[in-house]
């Protein structure tokens, strides 16, 4: 559960961004703490894999949908 939260967290900091801001670090410290207590139980290769993945296809996922972004065949194949 720590590690989906985690993830989730780090699609908010990551889409977030370039607005900045006390939100921005205060989601970018708790996914990270809670990706720490992930890693006690779960192997760390394991770990952040899964983290990375839910943010990139997460923060790509808002990137379309909340900021037009485009999607292409070639953005899903580097996906």
């Amino acid at each position: 559960m720590y590690l989906i939260i985690a993830g989730a967290l780090e699609i908010i900091w990551a889409s977030s961004l370039k607005h900045g801001g006390i939100p921005v670090i205060i989601a970018l410290i708790t996914s990270f703490d809670l990706l720490i207590k992930t890693v006690k139980v779960v192997p760390i290769g394991t770990a952040y894999a899964v983290f990375a993945g839910i943010g990139t296809i997460g923060t790509v996922i808002v990137e379309i949908v909340m900021f037009g972004g485009e999607i292409s065949l070639l953005k899903i194949g580097i996906i």
